[in-house]
């Protein structure tokens, strides 16, 4: 960035454009001191931007006075002027360090801030994660323990099922037991044929019913055993 600037025509000249300088400066660093102090923030507005491009205008301005004084001093000044010459390099110089100084400073916190800002979001996406994954195991007990409800409800079903199937084949038996003796009887009695043959069409409508809840109960039985 170019800088034009009045050039002076006198010694008095250039040590007034040079003080006014200098003023200007301490008022800008003692705001760029308040803000380095203050500044713990990764965000960089632009008012502190604002303050540093100020300063380093100002800087490279006084470097500019101070260089057309030491030509008024080469080009045959008095020690007195010299004197003065050197107090003005000094107070650059001083500035200067100080300038660079207090930057590196508010860098090194911005830095430090801008970790500070990643580790927490590290933590909080860790805490995150960690939840995600309880949530998930909850889940899964949760299915483990319905699936552990659904068997013991199968076992019933099926412990009723053989208590059912045990009890049609003792019918059956019984059955059988009887109609050996009505056939006896049937042999001695001609006229209960007719009631003969009306109870084994009973039988026959049981022995039909007791067939399909014994595959009805197989099928279970196979179901629950691909279930374990």
């Amino acid at each position: 960035m170019s800088i034009s600037m009045e050039i002076p025509s006198s010694w008095d000249a250039l040590r007034k454009q040079a003080r006014k300088l200098e003023a200007q400066l301490d008022e800008q660093m003692n705001s760029f001191r308040k803000l380095v102090s203050t500044k713990g923030s990764t965000n960089v507005e632009t008012a502190d931007s604002d303050i540093e491009s100020g300063i380093e205008r100002l800087l490279k301005q006084l470097q500019q006075v101070n260089s057309q004084m030491q030509a008024w001093v080469s080009s045959g000044g008095s020690e007195m002027v010299s004197h003065t010459l050197t107090r003005h390099q000094e107070i650059l110089q001083d500035l200067t360090q100080e300038f660079y100084r207090l930057r590196s400073s508010l860098r090194a916190k911005q830095e430090h801030a801008s970790l500070l800002d990643d580790f927490r979001e590290f933590d909080r996406s860790r805490l995150e994660l960690e939840d995600g994954l309880g949530t998930a195991e909850q889940t899964l007990l949760k299915e483990h323990a319905t699936i552990g409800r659904s068997t013991g409800q199968m076992d019933n079903v099926i412990s009723q099922a053989q208590a059912t199937l045990g009890a049609l084949v003792f019918q059956r038996s019984t059955f059988g037991g009887i109609n050996s003796k009505l056939s006896n009887v049937s042999s001695r009695l001609p006229s209960v044929n007719h009631i003969l043959a009306a109870i084994k069409r009973k039988k026959s409508m049981d022995t039909i019913i007791l067939s399909l809840v014994a595959s009805i109960c197989t099928f279970l039985i196979f179901i629950y055993w691909l279930t374990k």
